[in-house]
């Protein structure tokens, strides 16, 4: 069966690999027989190894070296392209995070490979479904060239457990100059709130200008810690100050796939609708009937929110 490389993408507060990497591993079975990649500092992949196991990885390739961890993605596309020229892998899978697409595009240039973005889908045959203009468009292709190299958007891919070897195999990490021209000098990690993150979130609540203040913001709170669920914010409701803009869903802002999406006082514009609308169940709550979000919403409600959500958070709370 053909090998497949999956990098592994780690949480850098050290809780492990992210979800998106399992979502990976069980993309890539479509494929062939996943592979995963791990590049960090010495001592990482310990950590990690058993997840990856659990989720299918036949083999764990460990590139540990302060090289890796000093300089910004150079170094581990280097030692990716590296991976790709001595084992001959049938296709490479990144995470679609920001770090995930420069290192496939820096990969796909070493090796002289097609790359795609943001698939949303990989068939057996190596076609990838990519969704496109804002939406508008769904998108089936392939690579013709070198070894087909694809970033995976998180959520697209519900991660199943298949239990492999994980079989371990040490990989030399010899980073050129050009590689250490970006030093890393300082890593600062995010605090962490107890809500779920907001691109590998299941379910997000997310507000818009219809929520008319930042304090409002915490009735879009409420309904989203009585689900379990990420908080995300409209860009008119980021611009308006409502919410930090690193909460952002939209074109200009983050993608999410989740299996729920809420959309409170969100009009439903081409720009929201681009981060948001392959989420698999959409629920819209907007007192104006002819808003656009209900032309995407599977269930609305036509309300104000000040009433509808603090009632939802109600029962939903009293269920549990």
């Amino acid at each position: 069966m053909a090998e497949v490389l999956v990098l592994a993408e780690l949480d850098p507060a050290g809780g492990g690999v992210r979800k998106t990497t399992l979502e990976a591993l069980t993309a890539a079975r479509a494929l062939g027989e996943p592979s995963a990649v791990v590049l960090g500092a010495p001592g990482t992949a310990a950590g990690v190894k058993d997840a990856l196991a659990e989720y299918g990885a036949a083999k764990v390739y460990v590139a540990e070296s302060d090289d890796v961890e000093g300089y910004l993605v150079a170094p581990k596309a280097e030692v990716l392209a590296q991976l790709v020229a001595d084992k001959s892998p049938a296709a490479v899978i990144i995470p679609s995070s920001p770090e995930g697409k420069e290192i496939a595009g820096r990969l796909a240039i070493k090796t002289g490979s097609g790359f795609l973005t943001d698939v949303t889908e990989i068939a057996a045959d190596g076609t990838a479904t990519q969704v496109a203009f804002a939406g508008a468009t769904i998108v089936h292709s392939q690579v013709t060239v070198g070894t087909p190299i694809y970033t995976l958007r998180g959520n697209s891919v519900t991660a199943e457990p298949a239990p492999a070897a994980a079989a371990e195999e040490p990989v030399s990490v010899s980073v050129s100059d050009a590689a250490k021209l970006a030093t890393v000098t300082d890593r600062v990690v995010e605090q962490k709130s107890s809500r779920p993150e907001l691109t590998e979130a299941s379910i997000v609540v997310s507000g818009g200008r219809g929520v008319a203040s930042a304090e409002n913001f915490a009735i879009i709170e409420g309904l989203a810690d009585s689900l379990g669920a990420a908080v995300g914010a409209s860009r008119a409701a980021v611009d308006s100050g409502f919410y930090p803009h690193s909460f952002q869903v939209g074109q200009t802002g983050k993608t999410v796939s989740p299996q729920l999406y809420v959309a409170v006082g969100i009009s439903g514009a081409i720009q929201h609708r681009a981060g948001m609308q392959t989420s698999k169940t959409i629920v819209a709550i907007n007192k104006d009937p002819e808003a656009p979000i209900f032309e995407l919403a599977d269930f609305g409600v036509v309300g104000d929110l000040n009433t509808v959500v603090p009632a939802a958070t109600e029962q939903i709370t009293a269920r549990k």
